[in-house]
Parts: structure tokens; sequence; C-alpha cells
């Protein structure tokens, strides 16, 4: 969408400061949960209008779940529930190790009836695919059976990760970028997302 790819590109920018980079992301993410909700089922209910009554859409099926990977899904988390205010919310705290590139696991929490909720997991950067894999098996295991994907960039390598590992999942992306360097980093991405976002480094 052309305003998820300008807002995007504003983003990449190594001169745009902390503020507008969480402003941004947050905006961004209400049109990623726009898009990750399009198939949501809906059913029929019966309402007044100050007009007429009449049978009008909302939502039914499974409640949702939104379950941020920490720390930089919570980027996304608040864009997520300005439009979503009644989903519950889980946390998976995982790092990447800097030798190994895989995700070590140091938090998780989420609600105790996530297998009768859509699960959408967020973080918003999709590099080796390691830690996302991770995190939505470790939800599997506590039982949840409906998961979607959002984030921000994605780069080939994770998107072949975590289709082999969870060709179940869909993935929602605002980009798909071209490869990852020698360091695990999207590029040509838009640096680590955590630290823009909390202004660390």
């Amino acid at each position: 969408h052309p305003l998820v790819q300008h807002k995007l590109t504003l983003m990449r920018s190594k001169d745009t400061p902390t503020d507008n980079f969480r402003r941004l992301l947050r905006e961004i993410s209400q049109m990623l949960a726009y898009e990750v909700t399009r198939d949501l089922p809906i059913e029929l209910v019966k309402i007044e209008t100050p007009i007429t009554t009449i049978d009008a859409p909302t939502i039914s099926g499974k409640k949702l779940c939104v379950i941020s990977v920490l720390r930089a899904g919570n980027g996304i988390l608040d864009g997520m529930l300005d439009l979503l205010p009644n989903a519950r919310v889980g946390h998976i705290g995982l790092y990447r190790d800097p030798e190994t590139l895989e995700p070590v696991e140091y938090y998780f929490k989420v609600p105790e009836d996530i297998a009768d909720r859509l699960v959408i997991v967020v973080d918003p950067m999709l590099a080796t695919g390691n830690s996302a894999a991770a995190a939505i098996t470790r939800l599997k295991l506590r039982g949840a059976t409906t998961i979607k994907f959002v984030c921000l960039l994605a780069a080939p390598e994770g998107i072949k990760v975590m289709n082999a590992a969870h060709p179940d999942v869909p993935i929602v992306t605002a980009s798909i970028d071209d490869h990852l360097n020698e360091h695990g980093y999207i590029v040509p991405g838009l640096g680590d997302a955590g630290d823009r976002l909390f202004g660390t480094k």
C-alpha cells in the first residue's frame, strides 16, 4: 500500500529520530492489523439504526490474542491494540545469540485460553526466522492452533525458515527485503528495530 511504503521509507532513514520512528511504527502497525484481520469470520446481528432495523455484520468466531516477541514486538503491539482493544495480550522474551544467531528464551507469559483464540504474533523483523519459528513452536506447545505472524520487514531467508517450520502460519509483512548480511541483519533494512524504537544502542 502506498501509505505503508511511504511511512516505511521514513522509518528506514538513519536520520529519523526515536519519537518519529515510534509513531511511524504504530501507524504502520494499525494498517497491518487491518490486513491480518481481513479474513475474520462475520455473522449478522439485528440492530436498530436511528432510521430502521437491519441485519448488520459483526465479527464472530475465535477471540483474538496478540503475542509480542520482546522487546521490539511491543512497537507493533501498541498499534494493533488501537484497532483490536479487546484482544488479550501475551509476551515471549527471546534474544538472538550473537555467535550462533539462535534464539534464547528468557520470558513466556500468555493467556490461559490461548488454544481458543486466533493468535497474532508480532515482531518487527523476520530476519533469520529462528526467533519467530521458536516463538510459534512454543505457542503450539501451549495449545495454539490458529496463528498468524505480522512483521514490518522480512528477509527471504527468514521466510524460508518460517515456511519450513510452520507452513500453516501465514506471514503478513510491509516489505520483503533483499537479503541478510553476515551479521544476520536485513539489507537494506532499517537497523535494529528495538534500539531505534527505544533509543538504545
